[in-house]
């Protein structure tokens, strides 16, 4: 039984080692300064991924993993939490959500995350230099605002409300682009200017079926707080889209009719 055991955990290591030897060959190191402190992270999908709990800790020599539960990765620095999970593509800090374009990933068995939104937990500034390929952090020695002073009221409820009655089942990107058609609706001199007053819309008939049926009023799941929460950090799949149907579904076909097709994400086709 023993040897069987140690047989399995020498397999198990063999395939980390393996995992983290493709990481260094595949993917070129990228240096990253912070101050007079510098980190290696690696060039992944066009991103500087660069170790979380490494990265908290030169911010903060503190910082220490608070929990890791369900796989998410939870990292207290300065005095707020910062969380991340391998494959989710986005990072939270101090109740915000960030974007991360490509998704945070274990290399050998280290949590990596995308460097920029890593930095928008700290409200640090990056700069890429090409020249060089490094990157270098300016650490102004502060965390993000908390998300009681950046989203403003009802604007996360209503938002992830619509985003999980029109999209729950849909992809991330998908959900994202929900809300990115309400938060084009407000800047939009066609339609009101809250986010509210935009779901709730009669001017031209009910603008949402969910407004009808009654169901925006059901509460929404975390990944669509998540969604709606990145919404409102400015995250946008389009800026220009102000419609969108499910097509098999759909009992009016003005939209199609009338506006100009955008792009399909998942069962959605948007529209300008």
């Amino acid at each position: 039984m023993f040897k069987k055991f140690r047989n399995i955990s020498l397999t198990v290591c063999l395939l980390i080692l393996i995992f983290s030897i493709q990481a260094s060959a595949d993917n070129p190191k990228i240096p990253v300064s912070v101050g007079n402190q510098k980190i290696s992270g690696y060039l992944i999908e066009d991103k500087t991924m660069i170790p979380l709990l490494e990265f908290c800790k030169i911010m903060d020599s503190n910082s220490y993993i608070s929990s890791y539960s369900g796989g998410v990765v939870s990292v207290k620095t300065r005095g707020i939490t910062v969380s991340a999970k391998s494959g989710d593509f986005y990072i939270e800090a101090n109740g915000r959500c960030f974007y991360t374009e490509v998704s945070c990933r274990l290399i050998g068995n280290t949590l990596y995350v995308p460097i920029r939104a890593a930095a928008r937990a700290f409200n640090s500034a990056v700069t890429w230099n090409d020249a060089s390929r490094s990157v270098t952090v300016k650490d102004y020695g502060g965390v993000c605002a908390p998300a009681d002073k950046v989203y403003w009221d009802g604007s996360v409820l209503w938002l992830s409300r619509i985003i999980y009655a029109e999209s729950r089942g849909e992809p991330l990107l998908g959900k994202i682009a929900v809300g990115n058609v309400v938060m084009n609706r407000v800047e939009s001199y066609q339609f009101p200017n809250t986010i509210y007053s935009v779901i709730f819309d009669r001017k031209y008939g009910i603008q949402f079926t969910p407004v009808a049926t009654g169901s925006i009023y059901n509460n929404a799941n975390a990944e669509c707080i998540r969604a709606a929460k990145m919404v409102l950090e400015g995250t946008s799949v389009n800026d220009g889209v102000l419609y969108f149907v499910n097509p098999a579904i759909a009992t009016n076909s003005w939209v199609q009719k009338n506006r100009k097709f955008a792009f399909a994400i998942g069962n959605h086709h948007f529209y300008y």
